[in-house]
Order: structure tokens, then sequence, then C-alpha cells
């Protein structure tokens, strides 16, 4: 079961309580192209992320975040400013109406400053999201634990949210991220035990796609199986929009991806099959990718290589095909409805799902 905590409001996004897990994203383009970064926040948002982030380096890239909220309109996102050093770009930052900031007190200057941007956001409903990290601890922790140990990480942000509370500041999302799993997860764990703040899971600089993918589902899956977890950022150094993806499907096969969803089942193939599997199963997955799913519907899609793969294993999709010679039997509901010719599988198959949506 879920662990209830604290809500938080960022703009148009409500993080923990009750409410749906969300899926985070950063922008990679240089925050001085405020076009380039516009265009990067709606295509976040498009692909479904609830929560993109930007980087503020300076007083100058604040003044872009009217233009960024003007942009994304109605859209259901939540923009949120990542301010290091210089508390000065938070208050501006809370001034301008961004719906989010992700600071760590400890970096921003002694507690005056501290004391103004927890007044600025609380005056404003802004709330902030403290992020530790294992590569950016405190000298004075780092030497306590000797490395940054996942009591290192909790020690840290319990610091972070005193600083904040100290102020009467209390509107607090947490995160403790590792890029190594074990501590991720232990940190995560620990700190759900000492708090009801909302968490923000992640492992921290976990790599290319495919090291990325592997990294995030075991930790990132093995805290949202236990209850913990209230939004998430799968973080991989590729195009931006894996993340989002990425962060669908493991909230998705955990059940708990409220808007819509594909859910590709395919086999691995063996001397049975006849056609092209690997091929068509790739193609199915790139298309199912380039569509909207359908509105609060999980589809469970399956490619499989021959009939015994077909209809019967897969019988609870909702529509797949079934490999033969050089053709596939198209079932929905493990009912076989037609036969297609090996070349226009894809084609039908991705037909036949649009219809559902009628």
């Amino acid at each position: 079961m879920r662990k209830v905590t604290r809500k938080v409001v960022a703009g148009p996004v409500v993080i923990g309580g009750a409410s749906p897990i969300s899926i985070q994203s950063m922008i990679t383009c240089d925050p001085r192209d405020r076009e380039a970064c516009a265009r990067e926040i709606l295509r976040l948002c498009d692909l479904g992320c609830d929560v993109v982030r930007f980087t503020l380096p300076d007083l100058e890239s604040a003044e872009n975040i009217p233009y960024y909220k003007k942009a994304v309109g109605n859209r259901q996102c939540a923009l949120v400013a990542d301010i290091h050093f210089d508390y000065r770009i938070a208050l501006r930052a809370a001034e301008l109406g961004i719906d989010k900031i992700r600071i760590n007190p400890g970096n921003i200057g002694d507690k005056e400053r501290v004391r103004a941007v927890a007044e600025a956001c609380h005056e404003r409903n802004i709330p902030i999201r403290i992020g530790v990290n294992s590569g950016s601890l405190e000298k004075r922790l780092l030497e306590k634990y000797s490395s940054p140990t996942s009591d290192a990480l909790v020690e840290s942000a319990l610091n972070e949210i005193s600083a904040l509370e100290e102020f009467g500041f209390s509107n607090i999302v947490l995160s403790v991220k590792s890029s190594d799993v074990v501590t991720m997860i232990d940190a995560y764990r620990k700190l759900s035990s000492l708090t009801d703040y909302p968490l923000h899971l992640g492992v921290t600089e976990a790599g290319t796609l495919k090291k990325s993918l592997i990294k995030s589902s075991v930790g990132i899956g093995t805290l949202l199986s236990e209850g913990i977890g209230d939004t998430i950022r799968v973080s991989i150094t590729d195009d931006v929009k894996e993340e989002v993806i990425a962060g669908r499907e493991i909230l998705s096969s955990l059940g708990l991806y409220t808007k819509g969803s594909f859910d590709l089942t395919s086999c691995p193939t063996c001397g049975r099959t006849k056609i092209d599997l690997v091929s068509i199963a790739k193609r199915v997955e790139n298309a199912l990718e380039t569509i909207p799913p359908i509105e609060n519907r999980k589809v469970r899609v399956a490619v499989m290589g021959c009939v015994v793969n077909g209809p019967g294993e897969a019988r609870e999709a909702d529509i797949g095909i079934a490999g033969g010679q050089g053709e596939a039997l198209l079932f929905k509901k493990g009912e076989i409805i037609a036969k297609v010719e090996e070349e226009k599988i894809v084609d039908v198959l991705i037909e036949e799902i649009e219809k559902m949506r009628n």
C-alpha cells in the first residue's frame, strides 16, 4: 500500500497525498535561448511529462519564466526552476510566478538568505524541493561517513529540512539520489520512515539509455512497489523524451500510470518463428510511442512469433498478432479476427488500435 504523504501543490500538479505519481524531466538547452527552451518544455509537456525542470544560472535567465508560463498555457504541466548558490535567483523566480523551486538551502548562503527564500515561497505558496545527491554532499558529512552513504544522504536531507522549518516553511518535497542503486534504495527507505514529506525518486547520473533503464527500473521500481515515492525522474544521457517514456513504462508496469498507456508484450522468438518478429516488434514499439494513449485506459498489445505464443499465452491482450509462414493472425481478446500478410502487419495492427478509441 502506498504511503500517504503531505500534499504539495506545484502549479497545476499535485504531488503527494493521494494524487497520481507524477513524471518529471529536465530540459537541456542553453538557458539563454528562450525559444529553444520553450520548444523543449512544450515537447516534454505534450509527451506526458507532469513536471519540467530547467536551470537558472543567472538573473537574466530567470526573466524568461513568464514566457515559458505563457507558452505552457492550460497544459497540466508544472515548471520548476533549478537554482544553486545565488539566492537572488530564487527570489526573482518566485516573483515571476514559477510553480516550484529546487534548491539546497546549504549552498545558497547564510540563514538570512535561506529565510528570504522561504518567506518569498511561503507568501506565494511555491513548494521547494530539497535535492540531496551523492555528488554534492557537504564536506563535513563526507568526513563523518567516509563516503556518500545512505546515512549521509539522509542526514543531509534532514539538516536541509530543519533549515527551512526554522522559518516556518514546510511546503517541501525531498530527494536523496545516488548513482548507486543499493544506496539510493536504502536512503529513500530510511527517509520515508522518518518524515511524511513527499519524495521525488531517482537514480542520479544513471548513464546512457540501456544502463539507466536497468538501474532506474530496479531502484525506482523497488521503492514504488513498497509504496514509497510520489514523483519520479528517470535520468538518462540521451534525448529527454526517453526519460518521459521510461517513467511512463515504470509506472505502467506497476499499475500506477493513470493517464492511459500501451503495454507491449512480445515473445523472445524461437525456431517456430517464421516472420521477422524482432523487426516487427521494434516497429510496433516505435509506432506506439508516436500515438496518444487511449485516455484512462491501459491497452495490452501482444506481438507473438507463432500460434503457440499467440492467442493462447496472450489471451489477456486487448489486441495482438501471432506469426505464421510470412503472415500473421490478428486477434482481439483471444479471438482471431483476420489473417495479415507480413509486410502489412504493423500498419494493420496500429490501424486496429486507433479504432479502439471509438
